[in-house]
């Protein structure tokens, strides 16, 4: 343990480009949890099931699934700074193209471009985790990378702030009358188009001044000497490496792993309006609770950073989705304001969950694997295409066995979290 604290998490050699790509994960942290609430806003403006509007989901997610393993041969050619770069120009395409998304007002348009800027995205995760790891010894290296990803809700708290302040509180299509009922669908055909219009203009807006600050990040980035971290220095054929992470048994359920995780914050970030406006709380409002669940999860991650001088990674992880299946066990059987409490809660136990297993999975891997594993694990976060979707359609279900089916919806984070804890106890046991 003595050494441990003797070997510096950043040193001063890479301490500016540890900064720099720290901030890519405020960047793609903002990204995320924007997007997580126009779920609900598209599904109202367009006049969509929950399900369908969940598809904004699975464009966002879909896009990691989609470009993580190029990215990573990319990077595994050239450099994992070229990588950050394409990944960069990606992610502000995809804002960008908001403009002619809104202009056209069709819900495939804004699909596609979700699509095309989590290409970036993707570019994106698959370097910077692995090039964070890469920075320092690798004793140091999961806390390194807890540090990092502690700016991650920096980005997600400002994006679900921008959510809320800017987007969800004046979108006409979410006024309501005295008796808490949407005007909107109210409203005849000519009204619903202007408001329609209306409403994606502002939807539009935040993604085309986020395209901009990427733009900017982009050259501040291309400009700056960064330390020499490239996949290409390894000779090794990326089928061998294949071959190794398929046998590794630790890295393969640690992908796995992943999958749930994602899945299960996806689903507790997404649905926490609907969870809200069951109990008749509007959009703007209930995205509130939003941010105070990431604030929690925010100052959580700091506190489980912290807690790793002294608690075994791995116990901790299994700790605290022992204790997220306890406050999701709660938001399925307790309805009203108590239930919605512990539906926040349970982002203190997410917090450690993602960089820790990212972390445990590349543990022990070489230099040559680490890209292409870095790669699977980004790959895993399509569990947040898939889930919510699935989730939505226990939602429009509206009523199962007695409950509120957006109740009952959250038996699949408990499921992902049940599969948290078994990873945890495994690499405790059995991968030790």
């Amino acid at each position: 343990m003595n050494n441990i604290e003797k070997v510096p998490v950043v040193s001063k050699e890479v301490l500016i480009p540890f900064i720099l790509i720290t901030s890519l994960f405020a960047l793609w942290g903002f990204a995320n949890d924007i997007t997580n609430p126009m779920v609900a806003a598209f599904g109202t403006v367009m006049e969509i099931s929950t399900a369908k509007a969940a598809l904004i989901q699975f464009a966002f997610y879909g896009g990691y699934a989609t470009m993580a393993i190029p990215a990573a041969l990319f990077v595994r050619k050239y450099s994992y700074k070229k990588g950050i770069l394409l990944g960069l120009i990606l992610y502000a395409f995809g804002a960008l193209l908001f403009y002619p998304a809104a202009k056209y007002e069709v819900f495939g348009f804004f699909l596609g471009s979700l699509y095309i800027l989590t290409f970036g995205l993707a570019f994106l995760e698959t370097t910077a985790n692995p090039y964070i790891l890469s920075m320092g010894d690798q004793r140091t290296a999961t806390r390194r990378l807890n540090l990092a990803q502690s700016f991650n809700p920096i980005g997600s708290l400002f994006g679900m702030f921008v959510a809320s302040k800017f987007i969800l509180t004046v979108l006409d299509s979410d006024k309501r009358n005295e008796m808490g009922e949407l005007i909107f669908t109210t409203l005849d055909e000519a009204q619903k188009a202007i408001i329609r219009t209306h409403d994606l203009a502002i939807i539009r807006n935040p993604y085309l001044i986020l395209g901009v600050v990427v733009i900017l990040m982009l050259v501040v980035i291309s400009i700056s000497k960064m330390p020499r971290r490239a996949a290409n220095d390894n000779k090794g054929s990326a089928i061998n490496s294949f071959k190794r992470l398929i046998k590794n048994g630790k890295y393969r359920e640690g992908v796995l792993t992943q999958l749930f995780y994602v899945a299960a914050q996806i689903m507790c970030w997404t649905f926490i309006i609907q969870y809200a406006d069951n109990l008749g709380i509007a959009k703007a409002t209930a995205q509130n609770y939003n941010i105070v669940a990431m604030s929690i999860f925010l100052s959580s991650r700091f506190i489980s950073t912290f807690l790793m001088k002294y608690i075994n990674s791995k116990k901790l992880l299994t700790i605290f989705a022992l204790c997220a299946m306890t406050t999701i066990t709660g938001v399925i059987f307790i309805e009203g304001m108590i239930g919605l409490y512990l539906l926040i809660a349970t982002s203190a136990f997410m917090s450690l969950m993602f960089p820790t297993i990212y972390g445990i999975a590349l543990n022990g891997l070489s230099e040559e694997d680490s890209t292409l594993g870095a790669a699977g694990l980004v790959m895993a976060i399509v569990g947040g295409a898939l889930m919510p979707i699935l989730q939505g359609l226990i939602i429009d279900q509206e009523t199962i066995w007695g409950f509120a089916a957006v109740n009952i919806s959250f038996i699949l984070p408990f499921i992902c979290f049940s599969m948290i804890a078994i990873y945890g106890y495994r690499v405790l046991k059995t991968h030790s």
